[in-house]
């Protein structure tokens, strides 16, 4: 052995030390003077493309794991490298394929599943990634980056349970940096678990000097929150910082998005048309191109802005085509339900005895989305007598108990018993109590505005219960909807264009009156133009039929979502300001789009008055009961 190659061995192995302590530019280089010597070692060479990997210069680490991996194909190390360069590529079938073949060697460690969740999460295949993750999970409970990325996925897939039981012991995971608290403490916020966030959130803010990407998260919960000084400041720091621009995308959506909430609508409209440029796959830019649609919205550009939303729409809809085939195949729901209609003979026979009073029953607040629940819902909030909880899907999943018990809903609910119908609404108390907590003789409040097309399970196992439907011109409430950028597929391919719109809300409304007058239920329509416009009065009326004593704090709904923090609808930007008619007719400035629509929801302008030629008449929302 010459003199030079006796020099190769310890430089590899303080390579290889260099890279288990992160000193990634010293691992390079000493690779490199190993690799002068000797050009064919192959610890040089995995060393140099593991600080490659680590530096993100994933094409000059792809040529070396597959060197390697032609030489050494049994070695499934150089296959999981592989895959990695490979997704940092952004060629994510190309690294399953290298994935793959480590698998068919036998390879089945946690960060080998680990990698594999990470390639299906940007492939948007969500639902591998759940699998993988949860193998990798079970051989790691408390890593973080492992459970983090478990939880996301299965909030991608629309699972939030799984999501919250993946992060329940965030407190005690292992590797849990800054970067990942953060990143935990958004999804709590998302998840709706305000407690475990906000307690994240103070643990993050103890830190004087977060990592720039630490500290970009950290801006995007305070505006979430509606705690725009401490976000504003926050993010100053950041974009004066040196290395502000290795935060990409990311800064360029949060700069858009505190620009649009401090009110300047062009930088936020710069700043998303460079975000937009910058994506250079199709079914990625409704996540740009949504927010670009408000901002011209805001600035007046309003064809610019129909234009922009539909391009937003078919993004969005070939990400589905891409991340939930399965959907996209099936196409926008048909809305079955309202096709399902209660029985008159059923209704007469149900047996009320032993169900709960009005005082001990939820208050529900129902509409079709985007009617103003939301701000309902924070004005009752504020009543200490009641509580509400973010929007959940716990009507549907007594539903579901309902027809576990045999009954076939909504026409035939007779049969059930006393002890069947308790057991349900047992555990509809039970899965209200992993939100929220009632103090003794508070009543809560169950805002979800679908529930609208489940009266039928309202009034069997609350017959006593008071409902709230939210009553807003259906124009505005289309746009409004359009508008949105909503997560959930069924309801965001409803949204997809205008006429499909006005459709689902004819058939939602025509259903629920249909059922009402079946169903007979204690009701007040609170119509939105007259709550903002005479709120006081309005405010009152409801209080009275809600039998509540009359409280101050139901006139200052704004301060209400201050203290509360995280509000999980879109209105959260909204409800923190004082009560206003700012978003009543926003529709007229798409007159010319609304007019074909106007036969598809002539029913729902008729019943309310709604004159699309002129101003809607003003008046009090008006209650029936029984």
């Amino acid at each position: 052995m010459s003199a030079a190659e006796s020099n190769v061995e310890p430089l590899v192995q303080n390579a290889a030390q260099a890279l288990g302590s992160g000193q990634l530019e010293s691992a390079e280089a000493m690779c490199r003077e190993a690799l002068r010597l000797s050009p064919k070692h192959q610890g040089a060479l995995a060393f140099l493309g593991a600080a490659l990997l680590g530096r993100s210069r994933f094409g000059e680490a792809e040529e070396i794991f597959n060197g390697l991996a032609l030489q050494q194909p049994d070695e499934s190390a150089h296959w999981i490298n592989l895959g990695n360069a490979r997704r940092g590529l952004q060629r994510f079938d190309a690294a399953i394929d290298a994935f793959a073949r480590a698998a068919a060697l036998g390879e089945r460690s946690a960060d080998f599943f680990y990698n594999v969740g990470l390639a299906h999460l940007d492939r948007a295949d969500f639902e591998s990634a759940r699998a993988v993750l949860a193998e990798a999970a079970s051989q790691q409970p408390r890593d973080a980056p492992i459970r983090y990325a478990q939880a996301l996925a299965c909030h991608e897939s629309l699972q939030p349970d799984g999501a919250l039981a993946a992060l329940a012991d965030w407190r005690n995971f292992d590797d849990l940096d800054q970067e990942l608290l953060a990143d935990i403490a958004q999804l709590l916020m998302n998840l709706g678990a305000n407690a475990d966030a906000e307690e994240a959130l103070a643990r993050l803010m103890l830190d004087p000097a977060p990592t720039l990407r630490a500290a970009l998260t950290i801006v995007q919960i305070l505006e979430r929150l509606n705690r725009m000084p401490q976000a504003n400041a926050l993010l100053e720091k950041i974009v004066a910082d040196q290395g502000a621009a290795n935060l990409g995308q990311e800064l360029l959506m949060t700069r858009a998005s505190m620009a649009q909430r401090n009110g300047d609508a062009e930088a936020a409209r710069r700043l998303l048309v460079q975000a937009v440029a910058g994506v250079r796959e199709w079914p990625e830019r409704h996540r740009q191109l949504f927010p670009l649609a408000k901002a011209l919205d805001s600035l007046g550009r309003y064809d610019e802005a129909l234009e922009v939303l539909a391009e937003a729409h078919g993004s969005q809809a070939q990400y589905f085509a891409k991340a939930m085939p399965g959907i996209a195949i099936r196409g926008a729901p048909m809305m079955v339900i309202t096709r399902l209609r209660s029985s008159a003979e059923d209704i007469a026979a149900w047996d009320h005895r032993g169900a709960p009073g009005a005082a001990d029953s939820p208050i529900f607040v129902v509409a079709y989305p985007r009617s103003g629940t939301t701000l309902l819902e924070l004005t009752l909030d504020a009543h200490p007598s009641l509580r509400s909880m973010d929007e959940q899907p716990f009507i549907q999943n007594a539903l579901e108990d309902l027809v576990a018990c045999g009954a076939k809903y909504p026409h035939e609910l007779a049969g059930l018993t006393a002890a069947q119908l308790e057991d349900v609404r047992q555990k509809y108390w039970a899965r209200v109590k992993t939100r929220v907590t009632l103090r003794p003789g508070q009543r809560l409040v169950d805002k979800n505005p679908l529930n609208i097309l489940r009266l039928a399970v309202i009034r069997r196992l609350f017959p006593n219960a008071k409902v709230v439907l939210a009553v807003r011109h259906p124009f505005d409430v289309i746009l409004s909807c359009y508008m949105q950028h909503f997560r959930a597929p069924d309801f965001a391919l409803i949204c997809r264009d205008l006429p499909s719109l006005a459709s689902a809300y004819a058939k939602t409304l025509e259903y629920w009156y249909a059922e009402a007058e079946l169903l007979q239920p204690q009701v007040r329509e609170v119509r939105y133009e007259t709550l903002v416009e005479q709120f006081e009065p309005e405010v009152r009326a409801l209080a009275d039929f809600l039998e509540l004593p009359w409280n101050d704090a139901l006139l200052s709904p704004q301060q209400n979502a201050q203290r509360k923090g995280f509000i999980s609808t879109p209105s959260y930007a909204q409800v923190v300001k004082p009560v206003h008619r700012g978003s009543v007719d926003r529709w007229r400035r798409y007159a010319a789009a609304f007019a074909p629509l106007e036969p598809i929801v002539a029913q729902q302008l008729q019943r309310w008055g709604y004159v699309v030629g002129g101003d809607a008449p003003a008046g009090a929302g008006s209650v029936n009961s029984r």
